[in-house]
């Protein structure tokens, strides 16, 4: 009976797990995911504009002093199409951004973005500008699919049983030197 009860307690109790993912993996899951055509990620127009685009490519994830950092290689321009030739602003160039990762519905959202090039000019200030802005708002990493094909056992697999996760929730995320931890509550149902 004592170990009945021992059970039912522990059972009511529920404890957040760690998740640790390694920046190479967590590299994986961004191109994945955001990375899409072509291995860029269009922040205005898309790959058939000739004279109004801007895309990221290339992105490597590290720590930076408790913050996630990403260095990637940005490609834009802002023009006019005259005669089939565009006349107006644009470049090529490394940037840096680096941002405090933390939870959002779910997802891994970003806070507190700062983004550094390593030369500047009025079109390099302005897209530092809007990155910022962009990387707070629009950039998210979902990681409720990734968990769900670690954790989930479908029926259809042979085995006797099948997990089902449910109830995901982020509820903590921590920069380390090796990876990004997220805590995690979740339930997985066995049937």
């Amino acid at each position: 009976m004592l170990r009945l009860v021992v059970l039912i307690t522990f059972a009511a109790q529920a404890f957040p797990a760690d998740l640790e993912i390694h920046y190479s993996a967590l590299e994986r899951m961004v191109a994945a995911q955001m990375f899409t055509q072509e291995g860029r990620r269009y922040v205005r127009g898309n790959q058939s504009a000739k004279c109004q685009y801007a895309y990221l490519e290339a992105p490597k994830l590290s720590p930076a002093a408790g913050r996630l950092q990403v260095a990637a290689r940005f490609s834009g321009r802002s023009a006019m199409d005259l005669f089939s030739r565009c006349v107006g602003v644009g470049d090529s160039f490394d940037l840096t951004i680096t941002a405090v990762p933390v939870p959002r519905k779910g997802a891994i959202a970003f806070q507190d973005t700062q983004v550094s090039t390593p030369k500047d000019s009025y079109y390099i200030r302005r897209v530092r500008s809007a990155m910022m802005r962009s990387f707070d708002q629009d950039f998210k990493i979902d990681i409720r699919d990734q968990a769900r094909r670690l954790l989930e056992q479908p029926a259809s697999s042979g085995a006797v049983y099948q997990q089902e996760l449910k109830d995901l929730d982020l509820t903590g995320i921590r920069v380390t030197p090796e990876s990004l931890v997220l805590v995690v509550d979740f339930k997985l149902v066995i049937k």
